[in-house]
């Protein structure tokens, strides 16, 4: 295959290539195909030398009658192209040069490397696609991988990295720090990233009150950064059965407060004998210790889509506001009897608050109610969590300790959790009263009465596809399109069955579900009621004939055959939340 290539060629009239010249060769072949797409003059004049750029600069001005270069231009592409295809002896005179220096280059010294040009980061941003061209930085060092895409062994992926640093994705896929990665990484340098950029950012003044939030990994697709609102591309959600933190969505009402675990204290209001004060020690070291693995989902996930039938006010959410984790700690229930509560109790409490210690300017806490029915049961499963994934809860997702209320909307998941209250009373806090609640499509800002609705609890019945996305070229060479996504519902109600359509909802056929990730072993199916995690669902499938477009849709029905509606408009709510219709995306089919 290697001896089609027009160097390849060239060589072959005059003697056989060894296999250096073969490398040699292979290198510059990719460089100068990528100077045919983006103009990079530079790298060729450092690995041809000024002899072979004199003589090429020659042909290309011959061939195009003009006495100028046009780098990125057509005239430099088909300069470019004389020299492969007329002048062997140029590009095998460049070949033995560029030999002939390896041993010159591994001794450069750190002062000539610097000879690389200097980009700014706001430079490197500009080349985040493959019609721009797609640089990343590492280590100080800049490089151009365009060509390199199409070779990734993990795909299109790579793209996330583009205009930005590799190292917060190399640190969620080892597998990257390897040293023949470098080494092919190496062979796509372009230059240096400029001093200032790779200084720190200067500490952010300390009147800002989100001064002190954690830094986030950079494939997040932010919706607001005060208070850091994300989510993670589709095409990574899921590809796991369990979400990483790093990329677990973010959903923060406020500032994230800087807790010292070592003085942390939780109270215990509302029960028989006055308050009681918890440690983070006495969570871990008085009550057994259980995990749960519970999907959490913001209210609002999709909520772009309902927006486009008509505007609704709230965060832009694609269909990434929602993860699923392993949580680990205390079961509030336990917590709960140890701080007093009994049947007595239960004659008059009706709803269980949760405050945490997230405060606004005015001092006002974030806080969440739940029926004392959920908080108390058995199956209830709701904990007072301080591990997440088997690691200590990230400050994002409400270190040292947050509730996590399986089956439940998100947003009663209360995170830095600082005071329980057990009452008679549902929460007064604005995000039980003022927020989270569903209204009917003809409910406008002028006639919305909160009080007339309920706060969400259990959420509906969910699915979306993960891959392809929307607008996506499918290859049809193999005749068939593989279909991926996820599916939930609240209440601990199991998915069992997901229902995918090629052709716009005229033809169905039912996706395999699956609770683990592949190649483990599948695990028991849940407690009826107590369904907390997601399932992951797939689907290939024959591409219909002669079509150059489908709508791919699909729908879930969970174990109360709950189904999820067909269309947004008759879901339509002002505030844009519980968006469970149908998900579709259209994708074009090309010949491979």
């Amino acid at each position: 295959m290697l001896m089609k290539c027009p160097v390849f060629l060239l060589l072959d009239r005059s003697a056989a290539p060894s296999a250096a010249q073969k490398t040699d060769a292979m290198l510059l072949l990719r460089r100068c195909h990528g100077l045919t797409r983006f103009g990079r003059p530079s790298i060729l004049r450092r690995h041809l030398g000024p002899a072979v750029l004199s003589h090429a600069a020659r042909l290309s001005s011959t061939h195009d009658n003009k006495s100028d270069w046009h780098f990125s231009g057509f005239s430099w592409r088909h300069g470019l192209a004389g020299l492969l295809a007329g002048a062997g002896a140029v590009v095998a005179f460049g070949l033995q040069q560029h030999k002939a220096e390896q041993p010159a280059a591994a001794a450069q010294t750190t002062e000539s490397i610097s000879t690389l040009p200097v980009f700014s980061q706001e430079e490197v941003s500009k080349h985040r696609s493959l019609s721009d061209g797609v640089w990343v930085t590492y280590r100080g060092g800049v490089y151009d991988i365009t060509e390199f895409v199409a070779m990734h062994p993990g795909g299109e992926k790579i793209l996330l990295a583009a205009g930005g640093a590799l190292e917060p994705f190399w640190a969620l896929y080892a597998v990257h720090n390897q040293e023949h990665v470098l080494e092919i990484l190496s062979e796509y340098k372009v230059g240096e990233l400029c001093g200032e950029d790779l200084k720190k950012q200067e500490p952010t003044e300390s009147s800002d009150p989100y001064s002190s939030d954690p830094e986030r990994h950079p494939v997040l697709r932010i919706n607001s950064q005060k208070p850091f609102n994300a989510e993670p591309p589709p095409e990574i959600l899921t590809d796991s059965f369990i979400t990483p933190s790093a990329v677990f969505f973010k959903r923060n009402h406020l500032p994230v407060p800087q807790v010292d675990p070592a003085s942390y204290q939780l109270q215990v209001e509302g029960l028989p004998g006055g308050g009681v004060t918890f440690s983070l020690e006495d969570l871990k070291t008085r009550f057994p210790k259980h995990d749960v693995t519970a999907t959490v989902q913001c209210a609002g996930n999709r909520r772009s889509e309902m927006d486009r039938v008509k505007q609704v006010k709230g965060l832009s959410w694609g269909i990434s506001a929602i993860s699923n984790a392993k949580w680990s700690g205390a079961k509030l229930r336990d917590v709960l009897l140890a701080a007093g509560y009994g049947p007595d109790v239960a004659q008059w409490a009706r709803h269980v608050h949760f405050e945490g210690l997230d405060k606004d300017v005015t001092g006002a806490a974030y806080g969440a109610s739940i029926p004392l029915n959920k908080a108390v049961s058995e199956e209830g499963d709701v904990l007072l969590a301080y591990e997440m994934n088997g690691e200590k809860i990230p400050p994002d997702h409400g270190f040292p300790v947050r509730v996590v209320v399986p089956g439940v909307v998100g947003a009663r998941s209360v995170k830095w959790v600082g005071k329980i209250v057990v009452s008679a009373e549902e929460s007064t806090s604005h995000w039980q009263q003022n927020d989270y609640k569903g209204f009917s499509p003809g409910t406008d800002w002028d006639t919305v009465d909160y009080k007339s609705a309920p706060a969400i609890q259990e959420l509906p019945v969910q699915s979306a596809i993960t891959s392809p996305a929307d607008g996506a070229l499918i290859d049809s060479s193999d005749g068939s399109v593989t279909v991926k996504g996820y599916a939930w519902s609240g209440g601990g109600r199991e998915v069992v069955r997901v229902d995918v359509s090629l052709d716009g909802g005229q033809t169905w056929q039912v996706a395999q579900l699956r609770s683990s990730d592949e190649g483990q072993v599948p695990k028991a199916p849940p407690t009826p009621g107590r369904a907390w995690a997601w399932k992951l669902w797939e689907l290939t499938a024959p591409l219909p004939p002669q079509v150059q477009e489908l709508e791919i849709i699909c729908k879930a029905v969970d174990s109360s055959y709950n189904v999820q509606p067909e269309t947004f408009p008759p879901i339509w709510n002002l505030r844009g939340v519980l968006n469970n219709a149908w998900h579709r995306v259209t994708v074009k089919i090309t010949e491979g």
